[in-house]
C-alpha cells in the first residue's frame, strides 16, 4: 500500500474540512441564527402562522402519498430488472435515471403541457371538472416524478448481487409468491429499501422546482414548505422565512443521521461480499 506523506494527508483533510465548513456548516448555522435573531417568540410565531401550518400539512401529505408510490414502484421495477432478462431492460434502467438528468422545472412544464388548461388533456379535464395543475394532484405528480429513482436505484444493484437462488429454493419448497416476497426477498433488501425511502422522503419534502411550476403558489392551499419560505423571503419577512426554513434544515440533519445509521447496517453485508470475492 502506498502511503502519502503526512503533510499531504493533513493538507487534504484541512482542505476538505474548510470546504465543508464554508459551504455547508456556516450556511446551515446562519439559517438557525437568522431564525432566532428576534427570539423564540418570533421564531414560533412564524411557525404557528396559518399559512405556514397549511404548507407543512401539504408537504407532509404529498410526501405521505409520493413515498409509498415510489416504494411500490421501486420494488416492482427492481424485481423485474434484477430477476428477468427482456427486450428494453436497459431502456427501463435509463428511464429510471431520467429525473436525475432532467431539470425539475422542465418536469413541471411537462405536466403543464399535459394537464394545463391549454394542454393536451386540459379541455377534457375541464369538461369533467377535474383539476390537476395548480392543485394537490399536480404537486403529487411532480413530486413522484422527481423522487421515483431513489428507491429503485438502491434496490436494483442489491437484488442483482443477491441473485435468485434463495427465492428459487423457497419456490421449490412450495412457498407462494407472497410468502417468497415477505419471508425471503423483503428481509434481504429491507435496509437498502429503508435507505432509499429516507432519501426519497427528504427529496419529496424539499422539492422546489417542479412543485413551483405546477402549484400556482396559492397561499394556504398549494404552497409547500419550500414555496412558503420563498414567499416569506420575497416579502422581507426574514425571521419567519428562516424559521420555516429551519424545519427543512432539521429534516436534512435527521435524514443524514438516519442515512448514517442505515449505512452502518448495510456495511457488514458489503464487507462480507468483498471478503468472498477471489483475490
Amino acid at each position: 500500500m502506498v502511503r502519502e506523506p503526512a503533510a499531504v494527508r493533513v493538507a487534504l483533510i484541512a482542505a476538505t474540512v474548510l470546504y465543508l465548513g464554508l459551504f455547508l456548516a456556516v450556511p446551515l448555522a446562519e439559517v438557525f441564527a437568522e431564525a432566532l435573531r428576534k427570539g423564540l417568540q418570533a421564531y414560533f410565531a412564524g411557525l404557528r402562522d396559518p399559512a405556514a401550518l397549511a404548507a407543512i400539512r401539504l408537504t407532509l401529505t404529498v410526501a405521505a402519498i409520493a413515498v409509498p408510490l415510489n416504494i411500490v414502484f421501486g420494488l416492482a421495477a427492481s424485481w423485474a430488472i434484477a430477476r428477468f432478462r427482456f427486450p428494453g431492460r436497459s431502456v427501463l434502467l435509463t428511464l429510471i435515471d431520467l429525473p436525475f438528468a432532467v431539470s425539475p422545472v422542465i418536469a413541471g412544464l411537462v405536466f403543464i403541457l399535459l394537464f394545463g388548461l391549454h394542454g393536451w388533456l386540459g379541455p377534457w379535464l375541464q369538461a369533467h371538472d377535474v383539476r390537476i395543475v395548480f392543485a394537490i394532484p399536480g404537486i403529487v405528480l411532480a413530486t413522484v416524478f422527481v423522487t421515483f429513482p431513489f428507491v429503485a436505484r438502491e434496490l436494483v444493484p442489491l437484488m442483482e448481487e443477491l441473485g435468485p437462488e434463495e427465492e428459487e429454493a423457497a419456490l421449490v419448497l412450495g412457498a407462494s409468491g407472497w410468502q417468497i416476497f415477505r419471508l425471503v426477498t423483503l428481509p434481504n433488501v429491507r435496509w437498502a429499501l429503508l435507505y432509499g425511502v429516507i432519501l426519497c422522503n427528504a427529496r419529496a419534502m424539499g422539492e422546489f422546482g417542479a412543485v413551483s411550476v405546477v402549484s400556482g403558489h396559492i397561499r394556504g392551499r398549494t404552497n409547500t414548505v419550500p414555496l412558503h419560505v420563498e414567499i416569506l423571503y420575497n416579502e422581507y419577512n426574514f425571521v419567519a422565512a428562516f424559521a420555516v426554513a429551519s424545519l427543512l434544515a432539521l429534516l436534512a440533519i435527521a435524514t443524514l443521521v438516519a442515512k448514517a445509521l442505515v449505512e452502518r447496517r448495510l456495511a457488514p453485508r458489503g464487507d462480507a461480499v468483498e471478503a468472498q470475492e477471489p483475490s
